[in-house]
């Protein structure tokens, strides 16, 4: 017990001698002990707290609450399986047809990203509803789309990219040999694809499934948009804490919540860190053979081009409602709600979500890499810990996340000397980092083990110091992966509802919660608008970020050297 205590010990000594690296391990874990597992900590806490029994017996003796937790798991398989099912499409027809509008494809499967997580719901409800423009006004059908089937939709829609990134990605690293060789032997293309290709993407399709499911069952805009009377557990949560008012009911419907999205997460997170599936073990031979039958390759390309086409027209039709008089109803031209989000009351929240989320987004990157870096290059006892910690803020719900930092900062703590911060904008940046800080360093840590240590070791054997090595020569090379980072950190916390939505004050206001407060009035053109705006900044902050940060690999820099 000594000896191990003293070897822990010296790998810490060893780890102080570098000031920089030392003082990056310090925030690192003070950032995950403070904002991520202290929250989860207070929810736990507060749930075997005297105070909650009443509502731990009231809640899981009512009927309505095994609904709504039946509700919510059906809600997940449903987003799941058809948006794995849709990801995995377009990743097969991007990568194994030889077919035309591969760059619209690519360009609608990453599109729901930089959008508000509503913004479909409120397109879908516009042109599929009771009195939709293609439902009623076209085809003369009452159809209801609030409820099972238009969340199912919407969230689909949603969330696929998910699936489409990862998939694509890995199909593209398929070694061709395997299917030559298994042609070459004799078998079917369909025989190749169900016994050598789906097997080789078993484990990003099983990733993708729970990812979407955990994704599904903690989103929280497009149940309350349009889930009708179809209550899941993420409106039920948001229901007690700002309809009834009862905090103690929110924290045990978060844990409730909280239990099945760890599972999960964590059951694809040991699954896909456990996989065994190699297709590439160096550089991979022959080059990929598209499919050529013909009526299975243009019965796919159809089904695309087809999925395609709506996805667009509910994304196009959510511009016409940016510059109609009033979205679906009367479709003549205004630029009413621009300039009241623009120059009226919307201008607010405009500036208020652009700062902080530009507050969040550098923070979150640098974490990111400080963490990715520890977990990567250094060994150390707890390092395991730090890589676990750091992607809870994505296996947890955003509303528990909210829930949490509620819970944990809503009082001054350690006799004064750490404030109260809900209700100040430095808890929204910090909720828009816990959600944005996972992404950053699972793209850091996958380039860095990329990278052969040896270059590093040479850099540190000339004599250079550990931070003139990580500024000159690692720094350069993982340049795309931090890039990367800082555009889905600035993304997400744009677009970001739920985790926020408990944290907004009148002081900050955020956009995606006045959309859902103009949407929730039936103002919707005033919330495309705001979707259009939040859209617009996106994709400029994204164009900055490439051009300061430079779209060049590190590899192509560091030969430039």
């Amino acid at each position: 017990m000594v000896h191990y205590l003293t070897s822990r010990l010296r790998e810490y000594r060893r780890l102080s001698r570098d000031g920089v690296l030392a003082v990056g391990l310090m925030l690192s874990v003070a950032f995950l002990g403070l904002f991520v597992i202290y929250p989860l900590f207070k929810i736990l806490s507060v749930n075997a707290s005297p105070a909650a029994a009443p509502a731990w017996h009231r809640l899981i003796a009512a009927r309505g609450t095994w609904n709504v937790i039946f509700n919510t798991l059906w809600l997940g398989l449903g987003v799941a399986t058809i948006g794995t099912a849709l990801g995995f499409l377009f990743a097969f027809v991007q990568v194994k047809l030889d077919v035309p509008f591969k760059r619209l494809f690519n360009l609608v499967g990453v599109l729901p990203i930089i959008s508000p997580p509503f913004a479909v719901a409120m397109s879908t409800i516009v042109l599929f509803g009771r009195s939709g423009l293609i439902t009623h006004k076209l085809l003369g059908l009452r159809y209801d789309v609030y409820g099972l089937d238009g969340l199912i939709f919407v969230l689909a829609i949603s969330f696929f990219p998910i699936a489409y990134l990862t998939l694509v990605g890995m199909l593209r690293a398929l070694d061709p040999a395997l299917e030559e060789a298994a042609t070459s032997l004799g078998a079917s293309r369909w025989r190749v694809f169900r016994t050598v290709v789906l097997p080789m993407m078993t484990p990003g399709l099983a990733s993708s499934f729970l990812l979407l499911f955990v994704e599904a069952m903690a989103d929280l805009a497009n149940p309350l948009l349009i889930g009708g009377n179809y209550t899941v557990l993420s409106s039920r949560i948001f229901l007690a804490i700002i309809g009834e008012y009862d905090l103690y009911a929110g924290a045990v419907l978060s844990l409730i919540l909280l239990v099945p999205s760890l599972t999960l997460f964590f059951l694809q997170y040991y699954w896909v860190s456990r996989r065994s599936y190699v297709s590439v073990t160096g550089k991979p031979t022959g080059s990929a053979r598209p499919l050529e039958t013909p009526v299975l390759k243009w019965s796919l390309f159809a089904l695309t081009l087809l999925i395609s086409g709506l996805i667009v027209l509910v994304y196009g039709f959510i511009f016409v409602g940016a510059f109609t008089k009033v979205w679906g109803i009367n479709y003549a031209f205004t630029l009413d709600h621009f300039r009241f989000v623009l120059f009226g009351y919307g201008s607010d929240a405009m500036v208020d979500t652009t700062l902080l989320a530009s507050i969040a987004t550098p923070l979150a990157g640098v974490l990111g890499l400080l963490i990715a870096y520890l977990v990567v290059r250094r060994r150390f006892t707890g390092r395991s810990l730090i890589d676990f910690a750091s992607v809870l803020g994505l296996a947890v719900p955003g509303t528990v996340v909210g829930i949490g930092l509620i819970l944990a900062f809503n009082q001054p703590m350690w006799g004064g000397l750490f404030p109260k911060l809900t209700g100040t904008a430095l808890i929204i940046v910090m909720a828009y980092a816990v959600r944005s800080v996972p992404g950053s360093v699972r793209s850091i840590i996958a380039s860095l083990q990329q990278i052969d240590e040896a270059m590093e070791e040479a850099s540190a054997s000339l004599g250079a110091s550990s931070l003139t090595t990580f500024r000159r020569i690692t720094v350069p090379l993982i340049k795309p992966a931090f890039l990367a980072g800082l555009v889905y950190s600035f993304s997400r916390s744009m677009t970001s509802l739920s985790a926020i939505i408990f944290l907004v004050t009148p002081r900050w206001r955020i956009m995606t919660a006045q959309i859902l407060n103009e949407a929730e009035t039936g103002r919707f053109g005033n919330a495309a608008a705001y979707c259009v705006v939040l859209i617009a900044i996106v994709l400029f902050a994204i164009g900055l970020m490439y051009l300061t940060v430079g779209s060049r690999t590190g590899a192509e820099r560091l030969v430039e050297r």
